[in-house]
């Protein structure tokens, strides 16, 4: 088939990139003209594992390429995918203006029958509006397909080309069976296509990265308990994740979770609620859990070094949300970030793939380094938000020689407590006493 794909951020790029991996032609479109001139060079314009690879090769086959042009690209395609932001408003709901802004453009442009399919995360009722709006520009017929994405920043390719499960929200069963030809080469496993309407549709990603963060919120605070009455979690954990009605996929104790999706999905959840008239607490409590998990870290931080954190110097281990992506948004870093220079710290990180993200956002504020242990040198102390695998098993002894004092705050339980004590470290983690 031949498919356009608006918008080239994270979804944009991994869907456009999968789809033509998978034997389609693709034209990915954008109206960053700088971001495509430097698709079109090959470089991309985000870091997400084994994506370069895939987009180059497809790109040299002739199956996928770019335009600034929307009209090109919806002229030659018979499916639109949009992969457009939606983020956060003053209240936590989704801001479909950029979706809108593009269904008007298409409607505008179209020269026959088209399958419009909204990937974006939007609110409920979305798919129907963008539905009348075409109807109000266009005289051709058209299909409006709510196809939700579960794509895992850092597994986003494998996510998409070995899916989970892949979600069809539209009104007419010959589109459902052109979307399932559409993903037929990774549904090959028997991988679930499942169909509904466009509203199941669109509540189902919402409802199941609320469900996600719940988990994580919910075992952080069993985590604050155990600080408080002498638990480990790591204990209480595999006590949980060997309980078949639990598991122990996403059941790990953090400094809470961050990134573009959880939250924001998660607020746009309430805000449905609330539109509604429903009661929402445990989706507000799901936020504010979050918020006093990553403020409960912080001051963890700032306690242990009172009055004198202005005089010293703090390294960070991982900046991003999470390992194998370059994306800070929303990450948890940045909050300590901000905490320590605005109380006079000297503040020293090391992300394997943000470094260029932190210098374009701190400038000389904050030493961005190129290697780990170079942050290490001098500091009085060491953060890590992000579990990146390099930080995994570190040289412990060549740690203790760097560093002025031998303390860690570890936002990940990366290390056991009783090893890194044999090596002189005051350790702080999550859901465990200090070592």
């Amino acid at each position: 088939m031949r498919v356009a794909v608006v918008g080239t951020g994270y979804v944009g790029l991994v869907v456009g990139t999968g789809l033509a991996e998978i034997g389609h032609f693709v034209t990915c479109a954008d109206s960053d003209e700088q971001r495509i001139e430097q698709l079109l060079q090959g470089k991309l314009p985000i870091y997400e594992p084994g994506l370069e690879e895939l987009l180059l090769r497809n790109a040299e086959e002739g199956r996928l390429s770019f335009t600034a042009h929307l009209a090109e690209a919806v002229e030659n395609s018979s499916v639109i995918f949009i992969c457009v932001g939606t983020p956060s408003g003053e209240e936590g709901e989704a801001d479909v203006s950029a979706v809108m802004d593009v269904a008007r453009a298409i409607g505008a442009c179209m020269t026959g029958y088209r399958v419009i399919v909204i990937k974006s995360t939007c609110p409920v009722g979305t798919s129907d509006r963008v539905e009348e709006l075409m109807k109000q520009l266009t005289s051709h017929p058209f299909d409006v397909v709510c196809n939700p994405e579960f794509l895992r920043e850092g597994a986003a390719v494998d996510d998409f080309l070995r899916p989970d499960r892949v979600i069809i929200g539209c009104e007419d069963v010959r589109v459902e069976e052109l979307m399932k030809e559409l993903y037929r080469p990774v549904l090959r496993t028997g991988n679930p296509f499942l169909t509904m309407s466009r509203r199941s549709a669109e509540l189902a990603k919402y409802a199941c990265n609320a469900l996600l963060a719940a988990r994580i919120a919910l075992l952080n605070e069993i985590a604050c308990l155990c600080e408080e009455y002498g638990g480990d979690i790591s204990a209480i954990r595999e006590a949980a994740a060997t309980d078949r009605r639990i598991g122990p996929q996403y059941l790990h104790p953090s400094l809470g979770f961050g990134g573009s999706c959880l939250p924001k999905d998660v607020a746009a959840c309430a805000k449905l609620a609330r539109d509604a008239g429903l009661a929402s607490g445990i989706l507000e409590s799901i936020l504010e859990a979050n918020q006093r998990q990553q403020e409960r870290f912080l001051q963890r931080i700032l306690g242990y070094y009172g009055e004198k954190i202005g005089e010293k110097t703090l390294a960070l281990w991982g900046v991003t949300f999470k390992a194998r992506t370059d994306d800070v948004r929303g990450a948890p870093a940045l909050r300590i970030i901000d905490a320590l220079l605005e109380r006079g710290a000297t503040v020293r990180v090391y992300d394997p793939a943000a470094g260029d993200k932190i210098r374009s956002m701190y400038g000389a504020r904050v030493l961005v380094a190129s290697k780990c242990y170079e942050v290490l040198e001098g500091a009085d102390g060491l953060i890590i938000p992000t579990e990146w695998r390099e930080f995994q098993s570190p040289d412990y002894e060549r740690m203790g020689q760097l560093m002025r004092e031998r303390v860690i705050f570890d936002g990940r339980n990366l290390y056991s407590p009783r090893n890194i004590a044999t090596y002189g470290f005051k350790y702080f983690s999550i859901g465990r006493a200090p070592i």
